[in-house]
């Protein structure tokens, strides 16, 4: 299915799974394995904020551990109970239960560790100039013309 259908409202598992698993550069990027995203707010054209809805199999994580410098971001979870990790606690969460990152504030990721599928949906600005932050690994990421640009701590770009 396709955004040309003039359809206001579709089924959100009939959006295609984003074909690139991760933006993240090697050897992040196979860190991402289990995780898969339907762009949402892409398929409907959204410019001022992201949604995704975002499947993670049975260990399998959300992203690396990040904050953003500009971004808000959100979660719901529909389905599953996965662990939401910020670099000050962890938390079981379970469906419709919801958590929000003011930018700057805590780094987080959320982690699947049972042996059912997680489902939430994940929702973000899309403001220029934001910058992620990643605590644990050596990776810092820019938003340039609407992309990431990846480097490492020390400002060298990945290969």
């Amino acid at each position: 299915m396709s955004k040309i259908d003039s359809k206001p409202a579709i089924n959100a598992m009939d959006v295609a799974v984003r074909s690139r698993p991760s933006v993240y550069p090697d050897p992040f990027a196979a860190r991402m394995a289990g995780r898969s995203k339907r762009q949402l707010g892409n398929f409907f054209g959204l410019q001022n904020f992201g949604i995704n809805l975002t499947e993670l199999l049975p260990g399998a994580q959300s992203a690396l551990l990040h904050r953003h410098s500009r971004q808000d971001e959100m979660i719901y979870v529909l389905e599953g109970t996965p662990t939401l990790r910020t670099d000050e606690s962890e938390q079981l969460l379970h469906p419709g239960m919801c958590a929000g990152f003011p930018a700057g504030g805590a780094a987080h990721h959320l982690i699947n560790q049972t042996e059912a599928v997680v489902r939430y949906l994940e929702i973000g600005d899309r403001t220029p100039g934001d910058e992620g932050f990643y605590p644990e690994d050596d990776l810092q990421a820019i938003m340039e013309d609407g992309k990431w640009a990846f480097k490492h701590k020390d400002g060298s770009p990945y290969d």
